[in-house]
Formats: C-alpha cells, sequence, structure tokens
C-alpha cells in the first residue's frame, strides 16, 4: 500500500465518481481505477459497490474512509511541523474552531499569542463539533471552541468568554415596537437559524430557548454563517437570533439587536482540551484566551447573575 493508493482511494470516496476523481487528481481514469483495484486486493476486501450508473461505499469502504483521512491529516501536519521548525518556530498548537468564534475575541487572541510567544505557530481549523470532539481523542487538535460544553468524557470544557443572545430584527418590522421582545411574539414571524450540521452547540442553544414555549418556530433557512443570516435580516427575509457581537460586528445596513423579554443563558464559548496536564504552550494559550475580554462589553462570568440576562 502506497501513500498515492490512499490518496486516489480518497477522491473516489468523496466524489463517488471516478471519471470526477481522475479529472481531481488529474491523471486518467485508467490508472485512478487500476490503483483501487491494487488497493482492494491489498486489503483483501471490496471498497466501492460500482454499477453503470453509481458508485458507492461499502461498510469496509466507509471505515477505511475514516481511517485514511486521519491518516492523510497527521501526514499534512507532520509536514506543517517541519516547516514551521525550519522557520524558526519551537513548538505548535493545532486549535480547531466549530460554532464560529465571537467577533474581536479570535484576533485579540491572536494578536496577544504573538506578541507573548511569537516562536509558537499556531494552526487553524474550521470543523463542525463531532469532528473537533473526535480529532482532539485522536490527536489531531490541541485544543478547540466550540459553544457547548456536551463534549462527553475525557475532555475538560472551560467556559473562555460569553456574549448575549439576541435577536436581529430588520429596520421598520413591528417587532421594533417591543424595546424587549416576547418568545411567543418572536415564534409569530419566520427565522433563519444556524444549521446544526455546521454550528452544533449554537444550533442547540438557541433550540433550548425555542422550546420554552408550545409554539412550532416556523424555520424559514438555515445558514452556515452568522454573514448569511444578517443578510437574510437586512433584505426582510426573516428574524435572526445569535450574539449581541455577531450583529454589532455586522456590515449589513437595517439590522437592529432587540435581546428577549424573558431572561435567557448567554451564548458560552467554551475552550476544549483533553483532560490531563496540558503542554507548556497549551497552559499559557489557555490563560490568554480567559484573559480576553471584549471591546464590545466588560467580560463577565458565564454563571453571574448579570450574564443571564440579556
Amino acid at each position: 500500500m502506497e501513500l498515492r493508493h490512499l490518496r486516489c482511494f480518497l477522491a473516489v470516496a468523496e466524489e463517488l465518481h471516478f471519471a470526477r476523481a481522475a479529472e481531481r487528481l488529474h491523471i486518467e481514469q485508467s490508472p485512478l481505477s487500476r490503483a483501487i483495484k491494487e488497493l482492494e486486493e491489498d486489503l483483501g476486501v471490496v471498497l466501492f459497490a460500482r454499477t453503470t450508473r453509481s458508485t458507492r461505499l461499502t461498510r469496509a469502504g466507509k471505515l477505511f474512509l475514516e481511517h485514511v483521512r486521519r491518516v492523510l491529516s497527521t501526514l499534512e501536519q507532520a509536514r506543517d511541523s517541519v516547516k514551521a521548525a525550519a522557520n524558526g518556530f519551537h513548538g505548535q498548537l493545532r486549535i480547531a474552531l466549530s460554532d464560529g468564534i465571537t467577533p474581536s475575541r479570535l484576533p485579540a487572541l491572536l494578536a496577544l499569542c504573538r506578541q507573548e510567544e511569537p516562536e509558537v505557530d499556531l494552526r487553524f481549523f474550521e470543523v463542525p463539533l463531532s469532528q473537533q470532539i473526535k480529532g482532539l481523542h485522536d490527536d489531531l487538535y490541541d485544543v478547540g471552541f466550540a459553544q457547548s460544553d456536551e463534549v462527553g468524557d475525557g475532555i475538560v470544557a472551560i467556559p473562555a468568554w460569553s456574549d448575549a443572545l439576541m435577536v436581529a430584527v430588520p429596520a421598520r418590522h413591528p417587532l421594533l415596537a417591543h424595546k424587549r421582545i416576547p418568545l411567543d411574539e418572536l415564534l409569530r414571524y419566520p427565522l433563519v437559524l444556524c444549521d446544526p450540521q455546521v454550528c452544533e452547540g449554537h444550533a442547540k442553544h438557541v433550540e433550548r430557548v425555542l422550546r420554552r414555549t408550545d409554539t412550532e418556530p416556523l424555520i424559514a433557512e438555515r445558514v452556515a454563517s452568522c454573514d448569511l443570516m444578517m443578510a437574510l435580516v437586512s433584505a426582510g427575509f426573516a428574524l435572526g437570533l445569535t450574539g449581541e457581537a455577531h450583529i454589532a460586528a455586522s456590515r449589513e445596513p437595517g439590522v437592529v439587536a432587540r435581546p428577549l423579554a424573558s431572561r435567557v443563558p448567554p451564548l458560552t464559548t467554551y475552550l476544549l482540551r483533553l483532560d490531563g496536564d496540558p503542554s507548556h504552550e497549551l497552559a499559557r494559550f489557555i490563560e490568554r484566551a480567559q484573559a480576553i475580554e471584549s471591546p464590545e462589553s466588560p467580560k463577565r462570568r458565564p454563571d453571574s447573575p448579570e450574564a443571564a440576562a440579556p
């Protein structure tokens, strides 16, 4: 088994089409098919179920895909580490980001890291929460950020910072008559919310808030980013629910932030890491992350009475 076999397998597994996979790899289809056949013979299993109309992964192929992605990711990280060392870096932190990250916090954190430990190379990976958790266990990441502390055994979730959950309202919308919007009034209108497949922690938090009434929310759209949410709100397409800092940082005109009338917990961003003693670089990074304060408002402990109120 050679590295080229793994790259060929990954291309076919992701495209599920030999012609497209060959085009992606910039090779002819014949050597690609031959590489897959060699790999299947080496493993002694069938990786793809092929017909004249479709290509799909077998059960063995799906299992092998998980391992191949991890192997190739590890090789890429090893290459990056060697390059970082050659460029004068004396350490590296691999940081996973899920659910987006509160505006202003990440730039401030990076600036502090560069100022205090410029010799540590920082690498960032934007991944769904489930992939971040698996990557932490598999040593693909050293630390991560997500808006959920439901991370299972073996991982420590440390509150890093909080942001008030607010309603993003289009200008001249009837709900702007309320200084604080009642939840039952909010649910009379269509909503644009974050996609749980992309922003799992954020979506679960909002879902818990919406479940406080028996009214089923009218979800007009699920989006992968707060930028698109703000664009749809600005266009009058729907109302949004997200952190105050995301609304404040939006460049879309005609979006107004309003708190909910009921007391709801804030959106808390957690720093995730494996349980155990952190490395020196990671311990220093955690200290800096917890020291970061939002330019928009003073830092508040997530469990304080002030943080619970929007």
